[in-house]
């Protein structure tokens, strides 16, 4: 179910959201809903960089799965904090699952 709200901002923020939509050909509401989403993935990555968050607690903030999670740490270059040891143990845990 989606909720509505209503935010306050600045002007130089409101002329760039309606820049933005001009550009794309959208609307405001969708405009600020992608910017919400990319803001969530932002925010995990920056958490996990720092390690103030786990692979799965970045995951849960960017709304994603852990392997996409994953993928997405890679593509912006940042680097596993996964010891070598939690990573066997991982491997050896998924091996005797299947």
């Amino acid at each position: 179910m989606t909720r509505t709200m209503s935010i306050r901002m600045d002007p130089e923020n409101y002329e760039f959201l309606t820049e933005i939509t001009r550009q794309e050909r959208s609307d405001l509401s969708k405009a600020v809903r992608d910017l919400v989403s990319r803001g969530r993935v932002l925010l995990a990555v920056e958490r996990y960089k720092k390690g103030d968050a786990s692979l799965d607690k970045a995951a849960q903030l960017a709304g994603l799965s852990v392997g996409q999670m994953m993928a997405l740490l890679a593509e912006f270059g940042v680097e596993s904090k996964i010891e070598k040891d939690d990573y066997l143990q991982g491997l050896k845990n998924l091996t005797n699952a299947w």
